[in-house]
């Protein structure tokens, strides 16, 4: 299981969590009530559960030369979508981070 912490304007949010393949879920922390990270992922205190990676942070991922310099230079699998954000996270367009979490 991987996990990210995700910010937005550098204020800790919540969790995203890679609980398998084909199983993501986001959790907005219980004291957090700055803006939400997407127009699609509200604040609530439910998490989101998705059966794909997420396609707001999905679309956050970098494409075209960057990404296949990102992939040659750190070894990350094309498919492996989660690595490739926390890879990433300090360095996106927008107001939201992702850390990973060791």
């Amino acid at each position: 299981m991987k996990r990210a912490e995700i910010l937005v304007n550098n204020i800790p949010a919540g969790i995203l969590t890679e609980i398998s393949e084909e199983e993501y879920r986001f959790q907005y922390y219980k004291h957090y009530s700055g803006d939400p990270v997407s127009l699609t992922i509200p604040v609530r205190d439910e998490p989101y559960e998705y059966s794909k990676f997420p396609p707001f942070f999905e679309g956050l991922l970098p494409e075209g030369a960057m990404l296949e310099a990102l992939l040659r230079n750190l070894k990350i699998d094309r498919k492996d979508n989660f690595a490739q954000l926390c890879a990433v996270g300090d360095d996106m367009i927008g107001t939201v981070t992702a850390r990973e979490i060791k």
